[in-house]
């Protein structure tokens, strides 16, 4: 067998990985201990992303073509990726978490819906909160004003039953 036709499979799966990936992100994860990957891998998996670690040439075969191509430019050295498909900035998140922590720990770049973000920019990304706790502060500040203006005609209410 030749050696594309034993790596074929692999591309293949990290092409699948990505396929209905709304955020990947790269890291270089050199200098983390066993702990600390162990760690890693399970708050990734907790949030729901998948973290993997491949070799570059794979990745750069299995992104050819697609959204996340330009991540073939940061694709040196030891990398890992991380991915999901439900929440667009996970990844980031648990990983700028991860860094704060783990120094050694670092961000390459990172592609969210679509868009290309270096290192800096994807750590920016990473202060964005979740989408149900967007969606909570959205409801909350939609039912703020309904709730002070029903106590405000409850208050009226009673002042007026007080005075009759």
């Amino acid at each position: 067998m030749a050696k594309v036709e034993l790596k074929q499979p692999i591309v293949d799966e990290i092409a699948a990985l990505i396929q209905n990936a709304q955020a990947v992100v790269a890291v270089d994860y050199r200098g983390l201990t066993v702990e600390e990957d162990t760690q890693l891998r399970r708050s990734l998996r907790e949030a729901g992303v998948t973290y993997k670690v491949y070799k570059n040439t794979l990745i750069r075969r299995a992104i050819a073509g697609t959204a996340f191509e330009k991540l073939g430019d940061v694709l040196e050295g030891p990398t890992a990726i991380a991915v999901s498909a439900e929440d667009a900035t996970a990844p980031a998140r648990v990983l700028y978490e991860a860094t704060k922590k783990m120094p050694n720990l670092e961000f390459k770049a990172g592609v969210v819906d679509g868009e290309y973000y270096d290192e800096k920019t994807i750590q920016v990304i990473a202060t964005i909160p979740s989408r149900e706790i967007l969606l909570g502060r959205l409801l909350g500040s939609m039912q703020s004003p309904v709730a002070n203006f029903a106590r405000v005609i409850k208050q009226i209410a009673e002042k007026n039953e007080e005075a009759a």
